[in-house]
């Protein structure tokens, strides 16, 4: 079969090796006579399984002995309500918006308790840029400060973190966790959705400060508080076996590449060259985020019309590549070049544009 260059912003693009061991290993699992999605969360072979990939995500991310790693259902949506509900303690929480997602979090955080916004990236109506630590207006009390480090539908990035005191970073990473080397003292709590990054929908990463479990509230349902997950080893009820299998195949590949001091290398090549071809034909593209928070999982860019963007996208379906129409809320192109993606294969995708942009210009 041809395989197409997938774009998708998530679901998303796959290591091949990842792929190619699950089909492998389908329907017989290490010569146990079944497939994984077939095995006991309870039993040895997904228990070897389950150490295995919290100890990979462990050993790539650099995570200290002062936090915990969590497996949770829900998707990242479900954590901007697990969030206030298990850390705000009868506080008030500080939200940085830059994005879709990080809108949606602190209106869940409003409905559980208080939240505040502390600063934003939107100028008009758009989002287009990370705001400086000046520019935020932060509470030294807060319960916590929430960011979401990459924005995935308007293209923008943290490349620096806010400096927040003794208040505890809550980080939504779900599209750019393990993009880079990452000193993950410096948060209270990560999250992040599976599917963009680290393998496939169904499962979400928490990474959590041991001391922040004390916060949770006593009554509270079991499956909402994070202590019954650190508890059981995220093994309270049955977990979504296949996506922990796929997290594992990925982070297996991650780990053969380099870890994520290769990924950076791998990330910031394919980013550059796909901004370099925006930049020289800037009398057709146009990049709407500035320079200094452009995203390097999702850059956006548009044409001069609607139209234009339309054809931009069923050209390059007929040269094999998918996924390239923007949000719909931002119109325009979107490229998601997550870990995956390859160097060659946004080396094809600048190609396309260098040409579109000559033949349409």
């Amino acid at each position: 079969m041809a395989r197409v260059i997938n774009f998708n912003p998530g679901p998303a693009a796959l290591p091949l090796p990842a792929l190619e061991l699950a089909r492998d290993e389908l329907l017989d699992y290490q010569g146990s006579g079944m497939s994984i999605v077939e095995h006991s969360h309870r039993g040895p072979e997904y228990e070897a399984l389950h150490a295995e990939t919290k100890g990979l995500l462990t050993e790539l991310m650099g995570i200290p002995d002062t936090h915990q790693v969590l497996f949770i259902q829900g998707g990242a949506t479900m954590q901007f309500a697990m969030v206030p509900m298990n850390l705000l303690a009868g506080k008030s929480a500080d939200y940085i918006t830059t994005g879709v997602w990080s809108e949606g979090a602190i209106k869940e955080a409003k409905v559980v308790g208080e939240a505040r916004e502390a600063g934003t990236g939107k100028v008009g109506d758009k989002f287009v840029r990370i705001p400086k630590q000046s520019e935020l207006s932060l509470d030294p009390n807060a319960a916590y400060v929430h960011i979401t480090t990459n924005n995935t539908v308007f293209g923008s990035q943290y490349h620096w973190l806010p400096e927040t005191g003794d208040v505890p970073l809550v980080a939504d990473m779900s599209s750019d966790i393990l993009w880079k080397p990452m000193d993950v003292s410096k948060f209270g709590l990560i999250y992040a959705g599976a599917q963009k990054n680290i393998g496939i929908s169904g499962i979400t990463v928490v990474i959590i400060r041991k001391d922040l479990l004390e916060r949770t509230p006593k009554k509270m349902p079991k499956l909402l508080r994070y202590p019954t997950y650190a508890e059981n080893d995220s093994l309270q009820n049955t977990i979504p076996v296949f996506p922990m299998y796929m997290m594992r195949n990925v982070l297996r590949w991650v780990k053969s590449e380099g870890g994520a001091e290769a990924m950076e290398t791998r990330n910031r090549t394919k980013g550059d060259a796909l901004y370099a071809a925006v930049d020289r034909n800037a009398s057709f593209y146009l990049a709407p985020v500035e320079k200094d928070s452009r995203s390097y999982m999702n850059p956006v860019f548009r044409l001069p019309t609607e139209d234009l963007e339309k054809k931009f996208v069923s050209e390059a379906k007929k040269a094999g590549m998918v996924g390239l129409k923007g949000h719909r809320s931002a119109g325009g192109i979107r490229a998601s070049i997550y870990n995956a993606v390859s160097p060659a294969d946004v080396a094809k995708l600048v190609e396309f544009m260098d040409g579109f942009a000559k033949a349409n210009g």
